[in-house]
């Protein structure tokens, strides 16, 4: 990589997730409402550049940045050096004042992300170019380097005629009026997003300029933006017709940043699979590969370099203050009680970043007032922050923005949702009431709250410093470390706080396990991942020179299975990295998690109890009780039909794919006969129905219909049928799954008993289940894929498969099985089963 390269196009990352630019761009109305560009409309003759004084009269305002920007009779010109020209500028666009009640959106949410440059065109004009693709050539001799320039043309989005040169004739001075006071999806809303947030047309009679500033890197537009609203669309937009749909009009403030990008791109280093990163968009590479194409990534990370004296002091290991330290400013808005907390969790990074050689490296401070630094923004593109918001959403983000040319993060905002503390007070008394005091009553202490609040804060920056989920990590813990109070409290009860890993729900009361072992913090797996993505390698030239050794280390670290990420958090096959999960065995962790919603679930109406309120809190406490049940269904269910993948190199030995263990699996089967299909009585407490309504047969309905859902369905038998076809003697088949959900389902057909209330309910979701699998409805088209052509059928199971024969055969066993059972069954068992008998019936043969 260091030969010159070109780079063209770029994606940002917008809320966490990857924006592709687009080259189409509109200008709608400017000042007074006429379309900005308007070819209709005779342009005036132009007399070329004027004097830089007859246009910039001692009148104007003026401000030096590294675009001057100059104010007078409410027009705006921006002087753009010849420096400037031909460089990279990031404009990220973010509300500064919303209408969250019309729109869902709050201040300081992100809108809009681009790359542009300025380059000068023929007729005296500035040109605006949109950087809208990603592609690389190398400049070298036999590099596709004018190749890739030719066949990717950048979109001009905006000519700006020169008013006039600088006074030393090295600057170009434009007025950006029109196009400020206008609606442009570069500085404000794209279409997509205007869909988003339900606005359309800008009135400009009611739009305005607020403010325009620059500053050394930076230039900040402020705009007030009044919308007319969207009209629904669909069903509602029909009913939105005939009822008169709001024409309230929609009023926002945008902060629309510019930001110009390094002249010198940081090193960049390459995404690994092994350890996880957020990544720049895919870089298609026309020179790397002498007999094709390369495609890759670079990860998202800030740039950590020593000083030039310390350089020396760093590679002998010795801890150093890196040039720039990474700074978060916590919004002022902010409750002054949390604030502290949400600094703690910014600071708890360092510790991580020592691991890399850093010492300082990140920090956590208020942002100052406007009596303190007039010239200071949160909206300012060139600082990161956590911005409060008054939000009933329960959560929190933290997304970045960063050099699409490296990965280098520009900046960041943690959106901190007010309702968050909602989300974990709910976490933390289902997970930790037994252990923990403080944590039974609907109202937590400040102290508890925040401590809460620290951690999500430090889950939160971990994003915004480029980390991924790690979903696997705490896979990697024995689970009965979890209860070992000197182990747990000394190690965590997972290695990364990237992970969804809550809470230490295994721990149990006699285990006298402190908060220190139940609360997530910055663990092995932390350190680990920004030594790998931060430690800084100035031996080597570029991302090229240090692939081989970024290899070896990794080989070598990840002997420690601590250090593992999990495959990311997206793979829905490894039973290994779920979401919510503890512990390298869910039926073992589950079954100590079970334990404690047994305590809890007796307790709730004490626990839930407050002066002159209803029952509100009790049923929404009830229903986390269930729901906290239902991941430990999910997480067993998981590793049936699992295929763990780990992935490697091929210095590495093993295998990348292997299936789950069929112990493991006979293991979860049997758990899951045990705590489900076999009906849960202690989720059944009468003193919380009576109170709150709910009904206990819809509840452990919809948990048993959790694990049926897991358990039949096109993905895990197309799975376990992969599994039996690679290793039919060591796996757990689909006929056996099959053969022991018949034995679980249906004991008492078995037994010629009769059935209750919630087996009858089993049963029938059983069926349908069965049923859905093998009389489906029309399958869709045929799926071309990698040339070959798949026909699809029951709920995605292959037509060609053995997994439609095997549910058409099993419809076909319990039906014997029922007409067997029927003749000593009581009326309303006889009648339960002659409906099956009937929806077997009419599935194997619809003509009945």
């Amino acid at each position: 990589m260091s030969s010159k390269f070109l780079l063209l196009g770029c994606s940002m990352m917008l809320a966490g997730v990857t924006m592709a630019q687009r080259p189409n761009v509109t200008i709608s109305a400017g000042p007074g409402g006429a379309p900005a560009g308007d070819s209709s409309k005779k342009a005036p003759a132009r007399t070329g550049p004027k004097a830089f004084k007859e246009v910039i009269t001692d009148k104007a305002k003026a401000q030096k940045g590294f675009l001057n920007v100059y104010s007078l009779d409410e027009k705006y010109f921006l002087e753009i050096g010849d420096n400037i020209l031909g460089r990279d500028l990031l404009i990220v666009s973010r509300l500064s004042k919303a209408s969250s009640e019309n729109t869902g959106s709050y201040a300081g949410d992100a809108i809009n992300e681009n790359v542009v440059r300025f380059e000068k065109g023929p007729d005296n004009k500035i040109f605006l170019r949109l950087v809208s693709s990603v592609t690389i050539g190398r400049d070298s001799t036999e590099g596709m380097y004018k190749n890739v320039q030719r066949s990717n043309v950048f979109p001009i989005a905006q000519a700006f005629p020169i008013a006039a040169f600088g006074e030393n004739k090295k600057s170009s001075v434009v007025d950006i009026t029109a196009f400020i006071n206008g609606d442009n999806d570069i500085l404000y809303f794209d279409s997509r997003r205007k869909r988003s947030v339900g606005i359309s047309m800008m009135q400009a009679d009611r739009s305005y300029v607020e403010s325009v500033k620059a500053f050394a890197k930076n230039v900040e537009i402020k705009a007030v933006k009044t919308y007319s609203p969207a009209p629904p669309s669909g069903a509602a937009g029909a009913m939105a017709s005939m009822f008169g749909a709001s024409t309230t009009p929609v009023t926002l403030e945008v902060n629309s940043s510019i930001v110009l990008l390094p002249e010198k791109p940081m090193k960049a280093r390459y995404f690994d699979d092994r350890v996880g990163y957020f990544t720049t968009r895919t870089l298609t590479d026309f020179d790397a590969n002498p007999q094709g194409i390369e495609r890759y990534n670079f990860i998202a990370r800030y740039r950590l370099e020593p000083k030039p004296e310390d350089v020396e002091k760093y590679r002998r290991g010795e801890l150093v203050e890196p040039q720039k330290q990474i700074v978060y400013y916590i919004d002022p808005t902010t409750p002054k009680k949390w604030i502290p907390y949400l600094i703690q969790g910014v600071n708890d990074w360092n510790v991580a970043f020592e691991a890399a050689g850093w010492k300082n490296a990140i920090v956590g401070k208020l942002a100052p007032t406007a009596e303190e630094d007039s010239t200071f923004s949160l909206e300012d593109a060139s600082h990161s922050a956590i911005v409060y918001k008054p939000s009933d959403i329960p959560n929190a983000s933290g997304p970045h923005v960063h050099d699409p040319r490296s990965g280098e993060i520009i900046e960041s905002h943690v959106n901190w949702y007010h309702n968050v503390m909602l989300l974990l007070r709910n976490w933390y008394m289902v997970q930790a009431a037994p252990n923990d005091p403080r944590a039974r009553k609907m109202e937590f202490d400040d102290k508890l709250m925040g401590e809460l609040i620290r951690f999500v804060s430090s889950h939160e920056i971990g994003h915004t410093l480029g980390l991924r989920h790690n979903f696997g990590s705490s896979s990697t813990v024995p689970v009965e470390k979890l209860r070992d109070k000197a182990w747990v409290e000394a190690n965590g009860h997972t290695p990364s706080i990237m992970d969804y890993a809550r809470f230490n729900y295994v721990a149990q009361p006699e285990d006298n396990i402190s908060d220190v072992g139940i609360f997530p913090r910055i663990g092995d797996y932390d350190k680990w991942a920004i030594d790998w993505g931060y430690r800084w390698f100035g031996e080597y030239a570029d991302a090229d020179a240090e692939k081989a050794m970024m290899n070896k280390w990794t080989i070598d670290k990840l002997k420690n299975p601590r250090l593992w990420w999990g495959d990311g958090e997206s793979n829905r096959d490894d039973p290994r990295s779920q979401t919510e999960d503890l512990g390298d065995n869910a039926m073992k962790a589950s079954d100590y998690g079970i334990k404690n919603l047994k305590r809890i679930i007796v307790k709730l109406p004490e626990y839930t109890k407050e002066a002159n309120k209803d029952f509100t809190g009790l049923k929404d406490m009830y229903g986390q009780v269930t729901s906290q049940f239902g991941r430990y269904i999910g997480h067993v269910s998981r590793n049936i039909g699992g295929i763990e993948r780990t992935p490697k190199r091929q210095e590495q030995a093993g295998p990348v794919y292997s299936y789950t263990a069929k112990t493991t699996q006979k293991e979860a089967f049997a758990w899951l006969n045990t705590n489900i299909f076999k009906t849960p009585t202690w989720v059944i407490n009468n003193d919380i129905t009576a109170v709150t309504g709910t009904d206990p047969k819809t509840v452990i309905g919809n948990l048993q219909n959790t694990a049926l859902g897991n358990l039949v369905n096109a993905r895990t038998w197309t799975n376990l049928l992969s599994a039996e076809d690679q290793d039919p003697a060591k796996t757990y088949r689909l006929s056996d799954l099959v053969s022991d959900l018949r034995g679980s389902i249906f004991t008492e057909a078995t037994a010629k008993t009769n059935v209750d209330l919630y087996r009858r309910s089993l049963q029938k979701n059983y069926i349908d289940r069965l049923i859905a699998l093998a009389n489906p409805a029309p399958a869709p088209a045929p799926v071309s894929s990698g040339g070959l052509t798949i026909f699809m059928g029951a709920g995605g199971l292959s037509k060609t498969g053995d997994g439609i024969s095997i549910a058409k055969a099993e419809l076909r066993s319990i039906s014997g099985l029922l007409r067997a059972a029927s003749p000593t069954a009581n009326a309303i068992t006889k009648a339960h089963y002659q409906d099956i008998l009937d929806r077997i019936t009419k599935a194997l043969d619809p003509k009945q």
